[in-house]
């Protein structure tokens, strides 16, 4: 009876999309008055996530990604009307290797929470109360638990296939993804990592990959081919060139890369990798970047920090995080869900191939770091590398309060990073996707303080330096 009581009327899918069905209908050329005018009549929370997007230096890459989210919503919904299976992955599963089967898309439950964060009036908060009122835990992760909450209501789109590979990597995730399929009657698919990352133990980790595509196929009833595979990684290769490519324009200072496109490029990234849409956003990312860099143009009077967030960022307020720290002159050269490390699958045969899409997936976020025979070793390893590569001076953890792993060596990889490079961590309390916890004008308090009372002293007492740019094949090493 609760259960009823408490159910919301409308899913947060479904809601977002009929919200995305407007995109196609936004100008490539909107000039500030006609922003100001769709401004006006949408609700307050939607409101401020699109004057975020829709700021002049974002406005033409907004367009594009958000025409890329629409049509990632618009597929899985016509799967649906064509007999196709939708899969839920979590963001840490490529998105590719669904896009290998002609009978199944791939939906992924961070994203959604996002977007309904983003864009939904309460913004999401009531598909995380239905879920607690379910009696699931406080300490379940929002970033994919008021997804699952919407899809546990039963009113919502909701997936025919769940995917689960975040054992050890996200535990939370891993146990809401099996709650859900259990609670719905959905066919589990499995992938397991594990911890042991010496070759033994990735030849393992390929064998769990071949299974779960080998369980994949039983369920869709559709074998693989070649062909199809071949395809869509081409498309991903090419991705991956451009998302090496606005790497590489983060080294420049001050950096011509909007602090937004962090979010972009990882939105693009587990949602259509593989699909042309991909290509095309991030080369439109990179060409703006590039033209921001011949016109020398940066929205502060000068960057006073350069930042590298060692976890994820906050996505409740994009004007007050993204656009902020940008016109405050801080940077926000990405945060841990960007260190993707695409690389480039040999296209040969079909062997190389799927070993290409199971080392893909092995280098995700958080199954490289948390999933690692040492989490704090290899999430250190990576931080050094990305913050070397970009010449950062300073990092912030977000402190999203569910992520107890994380919060378990956070202390250890803020220590050490200070003592080999010197760099200082911030280290944040705040729900990544829920403002009850921390607002938004709290942790800019703390940003800024933390900015002008120790990076800047930080700044002044240090030689300038200039580092090569390092090439994509020096990433760190799988």
């Amino acid at each position: 009876m609760a259960k009823e009581l408490t159910k919301p009327l409308e899913g947060l899918f479904n809601r977002v999309y009929d919200i995305f069905s407007i995109v196609d209908r936004l100008p490539d050329d909107m000039t500030d008055a006609e922003v100001e005018g769709v401004l006006h009549v949408l609700p307050t929370d939607l409101r401020r996530t699109m004057s975020a997007f829709l700021a002049p230096r974002l406005r033409e890459a907004s367009l594009e990604f958000l025409r890329l989210i629409k049509r990632w919503l618009e597929g899985a919904r016509r799967a649906k009307e064509e007999g196709k299976k939708v899969v839920l992955v979590p963001f840490n599963f490529p998105p590719e290797v669904i896009y290998g089967f002609e009978g199944a898309w791939p939906i992924t439950s961070e994203v959604l929470t996002t977007l309904g964060v983003a864009a939904l009036e309460g913004q999401g908060e009531r598909y995380w109360d239905f879920a607690m009122g379910l009696g699931l835990p406080d300490f379940a992760c929002s970033a994919n638990m008021i997804e699952v909450g919407s899809a546990l209501t039963e009113t919502d789109f909701a997936p025919d296939i769940v995917l689960n590979d975040c054992f050890a990597s996200c535990d939370i995730n891993s146990k809401t993804h099996e709650f859900l399929a259990r609670y719905l009657g959905l066919p589990l698919v499995f992938l397991e990592k594990p911890p042991d990352d010496t070759p033994r133990g990735i030849r393992q980790y390929y064998r769990y990959f071949r299974a779960m595509l080998s369980d994949l196929e039983e369920i869709l009833g559709e074998k693989l081919r070649e062909e199809r595979i071949r395809e869509v990684l081409d498309r991903a290769n090419r991705a991956s060139e451009f998302y090496w490519e606005l790497w590489d324009l983060h080294k420049f200072k001050p950096c011509p890369v909007p602090n937004a496109f962090s979010l972009m490029t990882y939105g693009i990234r587990y949602t259509m990798w593989g699909q042309e849409e991909a290509v095309s956003a991030m080369e439109k990312l990179v060409k703006i970047a590039k033209d921001r860099l011949s016109r020398k143009e940066y929205p502060a009077e000068r960057e006073v920090a350069r930042a590298w967030w060692t976890y994820t960022s906050y996505y409740f307020d994009m004007p007050g995080f993204f656009n902020w720290m940008e016109e405050n002159g801080i940077t926000h050269l990405g945060d841990g869900l960007d260190l993707v490390f695409p690389r480039i699958i040999p296209l040969d045969d079909m062997d190389s191939m799927v070993e290409g899409m199971a080392e893909t997936a092995r280098n995700m976020p958080m199954t490289r770091q948390m999933g690692a025979s040492s989490m704090s070793a290899q999430w250190l390893e990576d931080i050094i590398w990305a913050t070397r590569e970009l010449d950062a001076d300073c990092c912030i953890y977000c402190g999203h309060h569910s992520c107890k792993q994380t919060w378990s060596g956070a202390a250890v990889v803020r220590r050490e990073l200070l003592a080999r490079t010197g760099i200082p961590t911030l280290v944040l309390q705040g729900d990544a996707w829920i403002k009850r916890m921390t607002s938004m004008e709290s942790l800019q308090e703390q940003i800024k303080e933390f900015v002008d009372n120790v990076v800047a002293k930080k700044r002044e007492g240090r030689r300038p330096t200039r580092r090569k740019p390092a090439s994509a094949a020096e990433a760190p090493a799988g």
